[in-house]
């Protein structure tokens, strides 16, 4: 294991212990952290593609819930974990589940649409994931994922009172984690991610920031070709050659 891939995995375990202890009031009824029940998985993807530098940052929100939710990786649908990036095993229930949002691992039968738009699109351009992840890596700036009853949170929508802590621990993550990559890049993937990682990072330190569509199918723009807009913006950034 390289030293990047030994750091990344540290901070992750500080990140899932600092966030562990934070409790959430209602209408939040559930919270999943991927980074304790899914850890086995996670901590492979970081072992396996977080090996050295990496070029470029991608860096999602938080879980969906039939993505990371369910294979502890980001933006992680079963599919693309399982048959491109190589990564399967067993994925051990929170401890209190949502009825409404059951845990299956890689038995769910559910496709996360950004997941399978977002990895789709690197195995397009790169084929292999190797080739992928020799200048690029993918990260959530938040790794938990909370609930009303059945409707998904963002965390941008839980109180200023409750985001403040959380968000300063994620911004802490992100720091450790671009500290360990040295990227040139970090591409937030929707607006709200590219807004945190300049809020976090010191604009010294050389790292780029741009940003891609969201590839959610709750964006109407997403829906209308969502791989070539994401291309044509990587390369408009000078991310990827034309």
């Amino acid at each position: 294991m390289t030293l990047t891939a030994a750091a990344l995995i540290a901070a992750a375990r500080d990140l899932s212990d600092t966030l562990g202890k934070m409790r959430f009031a209602l209408p939040v009824t559930h919270v999943y952290n991927p980074l304790d029940y899914a850890w086995s998985i996670h901590e492979r993807y970081l072992r396996r593609y977080g090996d050295g530098p990496r070029r470029v940052v991608f860096l999602g929100m938080n879980p969906g819930p039939f993505g990371m939710v369910q294979t502890g990786v980001p933006f992680g649908e079963v599919s693309a974990v399982r048959d491109w990036l190589g990564l399967e095993g067993p994925v051990n229930p929170p401890g209190r589940v949502n009825p409404k949002r059951p845990v299956e691992g890689f038995a769910c039968a559910r496709s996360e649409v950004s997941g399978r738009r977002l990895w789709g699109l690197f195995q397009e351009r790169f084929g292999l994931a190797d080739a992928f992840f020799a200048e690029h890596f993918v990260a959530n700036y938040c790794p938990l994922a909370f609930f009303d009853e059945g409707r998904n949170l963002t965390p941008d929508k839980l109180p200023a009172a409750e985001q403040e802590p959380l968000l300063a621990a994620c911004d802490t993550h992100l720091r450790a984690l671009l500290k360990a990559f040295a990227p040139e890049w970090v591409i937030g993937v929707g607006g709200w991610a590219q807004a945190r990682a300049l809020g976090a990072l010191d604009a010294s330190n050389g790292v780029k920031i741009g940003r891609i569509l969201h590839p959610s199918p709750a964006s109407p723009a997403a829906n209308r070709g969502w791989a070539q807009a994401a291309g044509r913006q990587l390369a408009e950034l000078g991310v990827w050659p034309d």
